[in-house]
């Protein structure tokens, strides 16, 4: 809210010639309502953008109620997916054992059959010798003629025989080694097939569960991309409202402004029965004029101390002293000694431009700690604080401690 200028907010004397109650000029506002003046939004105006504000809020909260629905399914599918991978990683590990198993089952085979095939050589061989030393002669003449007579031939034939049957022995241990390790082979051929469709099946599982766990972040960053967008809506809306809100009291404010200016009657020189209503006037001069700690001074808004050193403007009591001063009273810019500048009126009885207090111990004065410059009808005119503007407000706080009618 910006200040009232100064030629905006002139006021008129009409002089008034016969004797009323309080023998006086009345001030009447040069600046009331122009055609000019932009009407200000209705109460149905702030009213729907409030219900535009509950809505979108609604929209918010059920996006978020989704979205935290979709983190804790996504929660369980990372945990699916995470045993899914150690589970693979089991299978892995089973696999190279499997493979490993395979490889020596191999080995063990190859060596097998490699001894198979020096039995078979020697077999051959030997067969062949014995094949050679006979040859040309039938068993009769060997035994007959051969070296060492029948006594030599019998005893060849005992070494044929018992060299054979060694070797029949060792053929068929071969042979039998070679039959283990067959089945071996077959099992452990067995066991790696089974352990690769294992592995294949972790495998695919490992991947579903992967794939789940993608398309559920997918998704919760497209809900998480839809609540960012519904709060940006949000908050346009509760901006817009808050803008509605503050040009519905901008209106209602000059609506009370010209109000109360019209029902001051102000004299050109104001009789003690009068001066608050020229306070009173002063003070509203100054509608919008930013709170600054430490401001104000008998000719108008002063930068502040402290807080306030940056602000031109006033505070509260800076604010009174400012009004009263131009009613022709002067007061100290502090609470203390305003609250003793004049006799305490009840609330009830109270008039244009007397002072109410509040205090953080309603009953002890010593505590307070705000001043305003009543108008009518319970409201007032105050600084109220750093970060606000002099504004009209009502009196009727928790705080309310009482007030004075200034005595000059």
């Amino acid at each position: 809210m910006t200040p009232f200028p100064a030629g905006g907010r002139a006021l008129r004397l009409v002089a008034l010639t016969s004797g009323v109650a309080i023998g006086m000029s009345v001030l009447v506002p040069g600046a009331s309502a122009r055609p000019s003046d932009p009407p200000g939004p209705s109460a149905k105006d702030v009213e729907h953008s409030e219900r535009d504000v509950r809505e979108k809020a609604a929209e918010v909260g059920r996006t978020k109620a989704v979205l935290a629905q979709a983190d804790g399914e996504l929660d369980r599918l990372a945990i699916a997916a995470e045993a899914a991978v150690e589970r693979y990683n089991g299978e892995l590990v089973q696999l190279r054992r499997a493979q490993e198993a395979y490889r020596d089952i191999q080995g063990r085979l190859a060596e097998a059959n490699r001894r198979v095939e020096e039995a078979r050589a020697e077999l051959a061989s030997f067969a062949s010798r014995v094949y050679q030393d006979n040859t040309g002669y039938d068993p009769m003449s060997s035994a007959v003629a051969g070296e060492g007579g029948p006594q030599g031939f019998m005893d060849r034939a005992g070494m044929v025989k018992m060299l054979a049957e060694r070797r029949t022995a060792m053929f068929r241990r071969v042979e039998a080694s070679q039959t283990v390790a067959d089945v071996f082979r077959r099992q452990a051929k067995t066991a790696l097939d089974e352990q690769g469709a294992a592995t294949r099946r972790a495998d695919e599982a490992k991947r579903f569960a992967q794939d789940a766990v993608a398309t559920q972040q997918a998704a919760v960053q497209r809900i998480e991309t839809d609540k960012r967008r519904l709060e940006r809506k949000l908050g346009k809306a509760q901006a817009k409202s808050a803008e509605v809100k503050r040009a519905r009291e901008r209106a209602l404010e000059k609506a009370q402004t010209r109000k109360f200016r019209s029902d001051f009657p102000v004299p050109k020189v104001a009789p003690p029965e009068a001066r608050g209503a020229v306070a009173a006037e002063a003070a509203l001069k100054w509608l919008g004029t930013p709170y600054s700690w430490g401001g104000g001074g008998m000719d108008g808004p002063t930068y502040g101390i402290a807080q306030g050193a940056g602000t031109v403007g006033f505070d509260c009591s800076g604010l009174t002293m400012y009004a009263w001063n131009k009613a022709g009273v002067q007061l100290d810019h502090w609470t203390g000694t305003q609250w003793t500048s004049g006799p305490h009126i009840p609330i009830s009885k109270l008039r244009a431009g007397d002072l109410v207090f509040f205090a953080t111990n309603r009953s002890d004065p010593a505590t307070i700690h705000h001043v305003g410059l009543y108008l009518s009808n319970g409201r007032m005119v105050e600084a109220p604080y750093t970060g606000a503007q002099v504004r009209i407000a009502s009196i009727h706080r928790h705080d309310l401690v009482g007030a004075t009618r200034p005595a000059g």
